[in-house]
């Protein structure tokens, strides 16, 4: 699975920064490293809609350090 992180202006400002650090976290924690590829992206498109992450090729928008967990485990479990 590969995840993407918005860090174009918008997003920055909005804490993208802390949503990659959580992920880092979150993938290291769980032994995800061989399932996920985090990387970052500039604009994804979305900038009024908070942070957004691209997850494959779905966008994900409204995404905070907080609730990146709960995306993450959904994510996980519909590519099984």
């Amino acid at each position: 699975m590969n995840i993407s992180v918005c860090i174009g202006s918008s997003c920055h400002l909005r804490g993208s920064y802390d949503i990659i650090q959580r992920l880092k976290e979150l993938i290291a924690e769980e032994k995800l490293e061989d399932k996920v590829n985090l990387s970052a992206s500039f604009c994804l498109g979305q900038c009024t809609h908070g942070c957004t992450i691209r997850v494959d090729e779905d966008i994900v928008t409204g995404v905070t350090k907080d609730n990146i967990g709960d995306i993450l485990h959904k994510a996980l479990a519909e590519r099984g």
